[in-house]
């Protein structure tokens, strides 16, 4: 399911890129999360999360939301589910550093994955971020076409597609959800 021999030694210097939907929280595939409550932490999001806190210097959520672009749904209501989500998490010992959203309704805007506007937002931002020494998780190939425009490690996540026959242009390594692969990063005895 993995492929482990292309693994990078992680230390605080690293960055991890994050999608939301599909990654840390259960998508709604073919809609929407509209309000915090509607958002549902995937099974073991929480504790991959504490666990990847340990490991990565700078912790980062990079997602596309082009709910709020079409009216669907209001930009305090995605901001309402960015900080909630983020405080649950730091309830949890885990950590997200900042959030970044792209509203945007076309495909060819700069902050839409796979466009790597949000990506420069966050190095902008976190001036240390080397995106050599950067993951990205995702569960579509937008978010591993992202951080390969930029250089980074990507891991798929096959929690709304079939896993990808490997190896594969776009992805370094694929698991089934975020805590298979947090656990892939650590001892067994520091995963919760």
């Amino acid at each position: 399911m993995n492929l482990t021999e292309q693994k990078p030694e992680v230390n605080k210097d690293w960055t991890l890129f994050l999608d939301r939907d599909g990654v840390i929280n259960v998508e709604s595939v073919g809609s929407y999360i509209t309000s915090w409550d509607e958002f549902t932490f995937h099974d073991g999001a929480q504790d991959a999360l504490r666990t990847l806190n340990s490991i990565f210097g700078t912790i980062v959520v990079v997602s596309n939301q082009r709910g709020v672009g079409r009216g669907i749904m209001t930009m305090d209501a995605l901001r309402e589910i960015s900080n909630n989500m983020k405080s649950s998490v730091a309830e949890h010992g885990g950590r997200i550093d900042k959030v970044y959203n792209c509203i945007a309704t076309s495909d060819d805007d700069h902050n839409r994955k796979p466009n790597t506007g949000m990506g420069l937002q966050a190095q902008e931002d976190f001036p240390a971020i080397d995106f050599k020494r950067s993951i990205m998780v995702g569960n579509s190939i937008s978010d591993m076409e992202f951080g390969k425009k930029l250089s980074m490690h990507t891991v798929f996540l096959t929690t709304k597609h079939e896993p990808f026959a490997l190896p594969h242009d776009l992805i370094d390594e694929q698991y089934e959800s975020l805590i298979a692969w947090a656990r892939s990063m650590v001892p067994a005895e520091m995963v919760g």
